[in-house]
């Protein structure tokens, strides 16, 4: 490896970020499925309403 990118490689500050960044994408990925499985089920909840 060449010296100039070995201090990049042995960094390791940010790392919690990118940690942090993933469960955020993981947990929003989530709800969107939850609402994409439940919306016909809402739908139709709300139409028996008769709003």
């Amino acid at each position: 490896m060449p010296n100039h990118a070995k201090p990049f490689v042995a960094d390791t500050r940010g790392g919690s970020a990118t940690e942090y960044g993933m469960i955020a994408g993981i947990i929003a990925v989530g709800i969107a499925g939850a609402f994409t499985t439940l919306s016909s089920r809402l739908m139709n909840a709300m139409n028996a309403l008769n709003f």
